[in-house]
């Protein structure tokens, strides 16, 4: 992998071209997958999920045709019935993703009634981390993700 600096660029910009944008899928690589893909110079990134409400994914990267870097994570709704709105403050909160954790949203964003938080340990090496959404004060959604560093 080049500089650290050259890959967190990369994955910040992968991760706000797909998911976060509102990218459409290229695809399923497994039966009734969502796939996003972006890629640029030596870099592919691929972010590979399975379900819609509840769902388990993986993001990963890979430089000059080898995998460095992945992520998973499994998400899933607390409530019933999902607020209007719910979708504009995830997609607002993984837009803004910090370059000094570049793993989901930033610490605290707010929309609105909505708060999204995210916290995490450890760095691009290896890493844990859980995400969370209220609506008016109530949970309605959180999500763990875990990953780091990838060795071939």
């Amino acid at each position: 992998m080049a500089s650290e600096s050259e890959f967190v660029s990369f994955l910040l910009r992968a991760k706000r071209a797909t998911y976060a944008s509102g990218a459409a899928s290229i695809g399923s690589s497994r039966p009734a997958s969502t796939d996003l893909r972006y890629a640029t110079g030596d870099y592919l990134y691929l972010d590979t999920y399975l379900g819609s409400r509840d769902f388990i994914g993986e993001e990963a990267v890979w430089y000059r045709g080898n995998p460095v870097w992945g992520m998973n994570y499994h998400g899933l709704m607390l409530v019933d019935s999902i607020p209007d709105g719910f979708s504009e403050i995830l997609h607002a909160a993984l837009f803004a993703v910090p370059s000094e954790a570049p793993f989901r949203g930033p610490a605290e964003f707010n929309l609105g009634d909505f708060r999204y938080t995210c916290h995490w340990q450890g760095n691009l090496e290896r890493f844990d981390g859980q995400e969370c959404i209220e609506h008016r004060g109530r949970p309605i959604y959180e999500l763990i993700f875990h990953g780091g560093k990838i060795s071939t």
